[in-house]
């Protein structure tokens, strides 16, 4: 197992790609701490019933104080902490002629600073073992802009885009790797709202013809966590189907 006497933390990891790269770690060895503002507990069980080592951390990423409870109470139940995915995210569609303040704000508290109150929290830990393993699951609006028609969203994520690559060079001197995986077109409860007519027009866009997968995204994360990526940081990971090559 690659990931044997690691721990890991993964936010909003009850459901969607969060729950998958959770299990995936999981299943690689790692010890986890499922971040999410319900279901922990559940995840957390079924995980364990599956023999895997989980932990449920209940927290609002926006709140700094919660945070950093929840990393304690992850360092308290394995012994440390190796490895960050910040995944929890949220998005608000629509114009920007019709984008309250209040939308803005709520979008860029949660996808950017919750981003970096989970990175501050775990830090002091990395920092002092001289080891850790961020990656930052972002979206290809962050590098293009509004092709989600969530304005605030492609912002918050192109933001995250950056702080991935200004952490990769101040904590490289650390042994702390942070890197990020852009998907779009992923199977989840956001694609299954889609009608037949807006699934087909996604769908003929992207080279492989067919939406991804949760585990694929997934599958990425376990890469660059891994040491197989040991020389990579400062990435921005694209898992697109081909829908953007840069």
């Amino acid at each position: 197992m690659k990931l044997k006497d690691r721990v890991a933390l993964v936010t909003g990891s009850a459901r969607g790609i969060g729950r998958a790269v959770a299990l995936r770690l999981a299943q690689e060895g790692a010890s986890v701490g499922i971040m999410d503002l319900k279901g922990t507990e559940e995840t957390a069980q079924e995980f364990s019933s599956m023999g895997h080592k989980a932990v449920p951390l209940h927290a609002d990423v926006t709140r700094y104080e919660e945070v950093a409870s929840a990393v304690e109470k992850l360092v308290e139940a394995f012994g440390k902490v190796d490895i960050l995915v910040n995944n929890a995210g949220i998005i608000v569609r629509g114009h920007v002629l019709d984008l309250s303040l209040e939308e803005w704000r709520k979008v860029i508290d949660v996808n950017l600073h919750g981003t970096f109150h989970c990175c501050k929290a775990v830090l002091p830990y990395m920092v002092k073992q001289n080891y850790g393993r961020i990656v930052n699951i972002t979206s290809i609006a962050g590098k293009v802009g509004d092709i989600t028609a969530a304005p605030a969203y492609g912002t918050s994520k192109g933001a995250v885009n950056t702080l991935t690559k200004s952490l990769a060079r101040q904590l490289a001197d650390y042994g702390i790797t942070v890197n990020a995986v852009a998907p779009h077109a992923i199977e989840t409860d956001m694609s299954a709202q889609w009608t037949p007519e807006q699934r087909k027009a996604v769908i003929d866009a992207i080279p492989l013809k067919r939406l991804g997968k949760p585990e694929e995204v997934a599958e990425a994360v376990v890469f660059l966590v891994s040491e197989g990526a040991s020389f990579i940081t400062g990435e921005i990971l694209d898992v697109n189907g081909g829908y953007l090559m840069d």
